[in-house]
């Protein structure tokens, strides 16, 4: 069980008085949706549902989905409980990207919990980008049909004052090909996670490997990341390919995966989750190298793709984790989402007959208004 001494014995009374909910169990089944198996995803998802097994007999299914559409529609249909996600929950939510067709919009989701993640600009070390700024005129790997990367690199570009006209965007077809793109001198830098394994043979060719820094104090920088796009915060990275023992890097973090559930989840159920979540840690913290972040004083804080469940927020109030600046947060971004519900309801009620393609493209646009009007 994960220990907070920081609390005292101030919570015993506090507990006492909030015994009925904590008697919730977790249910004797459940039904998870994450990434495809040999992700980090798929792994995570497995370690915590091993745990759950053995210290409540909970027996957990794991559906995994190369796709969006494949972790959510479970989750959407009430089919499963709980989906482990990527950016895909802040494009759901907001009704962007894939999700701006008539037969999806914005959706009310909520967060449990997300593990932070870090990720940079990380360029060639002969490509002389050593800020942000420098990648401009540069080529920046991009891949096809895959916004949850894109967004974030135009965000992290946001930060060193660029936009994608800056800067030569060059698509690959996948992933891996657009991480391998710098080792074959095809591009100058990408934004991904330090760890990907492409990196390292970057790191150790004749071009060398670079991050450039994301400083945490450079707050007009972090404000215009922000504007594209609000889920990340500043984060400092010790494992990072070609990164020297005991050198940190700075870096965003996001989160991945993101325990996503709806947002009419019942409260019991959601607070026994995080519970169990938190009591089992010492079970699973160990699983991939990635896993001790799951603590909930890294995992259960803003900033994330949607908002904080209001069963997770009890449960994170009861163990001091939870501030009056993340109540502030959760707020923000729940008005954020019931804007932009309403918004959804207006516009495809009035556009229902567009062209699918034009309906995507006008909502995207109205989406803008919607969340410059809220700033």
């Amino acid at each position: 069980m994960t220990h907070h001494p920081k609390l005292g014995a101030a919570i015993g009374a506090l507990m006492s008085l909030t015994l009925p909910a904590a008697a919730q169990e977790l249910p004797d089944t459940m039904v998870w949706t994450s990434y495809d198996v040999g992700s980090a995803g798929y792994a995570e998802a497995s370690a915590i549902a091993d745990a759950f097994g053995k210290e409540y007999g909970t027996r957990v299914r794991i559906q995994p989905s190369g796709s969006g559409i494949g972790r959510l529609q479970p989750l959407l249909q009430g089919r499963a409980d709980y989906a482990f996600l990527a950016t895909e929950a802040f494009f759901l939510a907001e009704g962007a990207y894939d999700f701006a067709t008539p037969e999806w919009g914005p959706h009310q989701l909520r967060a449990v919990a997300g593990r932070p993640a870090g990720i940079t600009l990380i360029a060639a070390g002969d490509a002389g980008i050593a800020t942000v700024e420098d990648a401009r005129g540069k080529r920046i790997a991009f891949v096809a049909g895959n916004p949850s990367v894109n967004v974030k690199c135009e965000a992290i570009l946001a930060f060193g004052g660029l936009t994608l006209d800056d800067v030569e965007v060059i698509t690959f077809p996948t992933y891996a090909s657009a991480m391998s793109s710098m080792t074959r001198n095809e591009s100058d830098a990408t934004c991904t996670t330090p760890t990907t394994s492409q990196l390292y043979e970057l790191a150790e060719s004749p071009r060398g490997i670079q991050y450039a820094p994301l400083e945490p104090d450079n707050q007009e920088g972090w404000d215009k990341l922000l504007k594209v796009l609000p889920i990340m915060s500043p984060s400092d990275e010790d494992v990072a390919a070609g990164l020297a023992e005991g050198e940190t890097a700075k870096m965003a973090a996001y989160r991945y995966p993101v325990i996503t559930t709806t947002e009419d989840k019942s409260a019991d159920e959601v607070y026994a989750f995080i519970k169990a979540l938190d009591e089992t840690y010492d079970m699973y913290k160990d699983g991939t190298a990635a896993m001790d972040r799951w603590t909930l004083e890294k995992s259960g804080k803003p900033a994330i793709d949607i908002p904080f469940h209001e069963g997770a927020v009890r449960y994170l109030k009861e163990i001091g984790v939870w501030t009056e600046e993340d109540e502030s947060w959760n707020q923000t971004r729940i008005e954020r989402l019931n804007a932009l519900t309403e918004a959804w309801e207006t516009f495809s009620a009035e556009n229902g007959d567009m062209e699918e393609a034009a309906f995507a493209e006008g909502w995207m646009a109205r989406r803008q208004e919607v969340v410059a009007s809220l700033n």
